[in-house]
């Protein structure tokens, strides 16, 4: 089964355990997060006008990371005239977890950070040769 949704402007297309780099999302790691969806396919297709009603895709949020340098270098000859200008793109990583239909939820919550285990105190040694 897979299924398009619309986020940022963009359409994509996906599928169960697909990892996909999608706009920025305000979502930290570990979130999950839910996209609507617009085309559902698979044995019984359906399109949404304009969305596949109660029919959902929830994503986990992975990481934040960015696009690599794009250069924008104008010049105007003969009139001593350049500019160079770089960006990068912000963009967010995400596991699909599951495609839900007839109203589900996300069965999956978000994992959340993990916390270090609190470290035991060790039984100190006796110097050797003491009595």
């Amino acid at each position: 089964m897979f299924a398009v949704i619309k986020q940022g402007g963009k359409h994509y297309t996906v599928a169960a355990d697909q990892t996909i780099e999608l706009g920025k999302i305000e979502a930290k790691p570990g979130e999950i997060v839910t996209f609507p969806v617009t085309v559902l396919g698979g044995d019984k297709p359906s399109v949404g006008a304009p969305l596949v009603t109660g029919a959902l895709v929830a994503a986990e949020v992975l990481e934040h990371t960015r696009g690599d340098k794009v250069i924008a270098f104008k010049k105007r000859r003969r009139q001593n005239s350049r500019r160079k200008r770089g960006h990068r793109q912000d963009y967010t990583v995400v596991r699909i977890t599951e495609i839900l239909t007839d109203g589900k939820q996300p069965s999956k919550q978000a994992a959340g950070k993990r916390t270090a285990k609190p470290k035991t105190a060790k039984p100190e040694k006796k110097a050797a040769g003491a009595a």
